[in-house]
């Protein structure tokens, strides 16, 4: 009886090692391509930010270029790399089925996975004003779904659809370096069954991609520790009306996005959308030469400098400029995200509310978190995974409650403008196409047959 009952649980024990594994393999590889893309996204902005500088009539070369190449590369080799990578992701993981199969191939695929590294460096080459998290999101979840479909007959059997929502969590985590940031995401924004039935394989791909990005880039915080001191009850008078600013601004760079990418999709060929990417390249660069140079790029050295410089506060037109930036960035239809920047936008209107308060140095990083947390929420309509992620990326525990209530007063606002988050409406968008695909697809083998 013990023998039998030992073979039992050992059988138990290998079942589970079997299904653990693929977890933890597409997690290494999800950490050191994560850390590969990093790089290379962080080396080509400060190439062409570089460039710029030293010639600055170059950006009127560069930005057309990048932006042209960076959309014809999607256009012509692979249409599902374009934007962020997260609608992707959620339009994947409501479709995994096995009669769904070949759709959620090309959301997830190793040649949409090369298209949005590309495609995103050229981008953020010519001056975009792009994020790198949202595409590794997707990138990570093409990891773990191929990592899966490479698993022989015999193995015991893992839910896809767990697979997939698991790598977005470990790639949200990997980077941002934020593993709660990655779990509440996951359970926030993408879940939709109980996490009870997943938990060990999110917490455990989470910390493994993690680590592996650790390894290699060393224990850093994303922005770093800013300065906060003592703050009074009355700072709340302040963090909730930028709160409310921040969010509503949010959602309306979203509505916005989504109204021009509605309108681009009813352009008759590749010309007009080529005239519409190079408009956009132009208008861009022609802002950064003569008007304002904190349209272009992902957001982050405004960020570092707005928290750890004396240099705290931003006149109107920057938070302007940093809505205008991703909508003629994101809408080109070439590759990258908009989290960075929507954390850049809801940092430079924190910096100018404190500006106008004549708030002291450490009051004013409050504010510029709280517009972060706030923007964000704007943009995904998810308060606690905004504010996770800048809590992890600051590590300023002490102004939590500042953070959770930004993210819930943005949430409520942001319904003005639109009931869902752009990412909802992208992702409808995205099943509806693989549907009208498939539907021609089977017609066009009907008519074959007939033939």
């Amino acid at each position: 009886m013990r023998k039998f009952n030992w073979l039992i649980n050992g059988g138990k024990m290998r079942k589970g090692a079997l299904q653990a594994l693929p977890f933890w393999i597409a997690s290494l590889i999800t950490g050191l391509v994560a850390v590969l893309y990093t790089r290379l996204f962080e080396w080509s902005e400060k190439l062409g930010r570089s460039l710029c500088g030293t010639h600055e009539w170059l950006i009127f070369v560069l930005t057309p270029i990048g932006f042209l190449s960076a959309w014809l590369l999607v256009k012509q080799v692979d249409i599902y790399a374009r934007g962020s990578g997260i609608p992707q992701v959620m339009a994947a993981i409501e479709l995994t089925t096995p009669q769904n199969d070949q759709q959620v191939k090309r959301l997830l695929n190793v040649r949409m996975l090369l298209v949005k590294i590309a495609s995103s460096l050229l981008m953020i080459f010519g001056g975009g004003a792009i994020g790198r998290e949202g595409p590794t999101i997707q990138i990570a979840g093409t990891i773990f779904r191929k990592i899966d479909e490479w698993l022989p007959d015999w193995w015991p059997k893992i839910s896809r659809k767990n697979m997939i929502l698991t790598g977005a969590a470990a790639g949200l985590a990997a980077a941002f370096n934020t593993p709660l940031g990655g779990i509440v995401f996951a359970v926030e924004e993408l879940a939709r069954t109980h996490i009870s039935s997943f938990k060990t394989a999110i917490f455990t791909a989470v910390i493994l991609a993690g680590l592996t990005a650790q390894a290699f880039l060393g224990p850093y915080l994303y922005l770093g520790y800013p300065i906060i001191g003592k703050f009074a009850p009355a700072m709340l008078l302040a963090v909730i009306p930028v709160a409310l600013l921040a969010g509503l601004s949010g959602s309306f760079m979203g509505w916005i996005i989504l109204k021009v990418l509605n309108w681009k999709d009813r352009l008759k060929g590749k010309t007009s959308e080529a005239f519409y990417v190079v408009g956009c390249a132009l208008l861009l660069s022609t802002i950064a030469y003569s008007i304002n140079g904190s349209i272009i790029g992902s957001g982050k050295p405004q960020m570092t400098s707005l928290l750890f410089t004396n240099a705290k506060h931003v006149g109107w037109q920057v938070p302007l400029m940093r809505i205008i930036g991703p909508v003629l960035s994101f809408t080109t239809g070439a590759s990258g995200g908009i989290f960075a920047p929507s954390l850049a936008a809801g940092a430079t209107i924190g910096s100018f509310a404190a500006g106008l308060l004549h708030l002291a140095s450490s009051d004013t990083n409050i504010l510029i978190l709280a517009g972060m947390v706030a923007f964000l929420t704007g943009i995904t309509r998810s308060p606690f995974t905004s504010a996770i992620l800048v809590l992890e990326m600051t590590d300023r525990h002490s102004v939590i409650f500042f953070l959770m209530l930004s993210g819930i007063c943005a949430s409520l606002i942001a319904t003005i403008v639109s009931k869902h988050s752009l990412y909802e409406y992208l992702k409808l968008q995205y099943i509806v196409k693989l549907h009208r695909h498939e539907h021609h697809t089977q017609e066009g083998l009907s008519s074959v047959d007939r033939t």
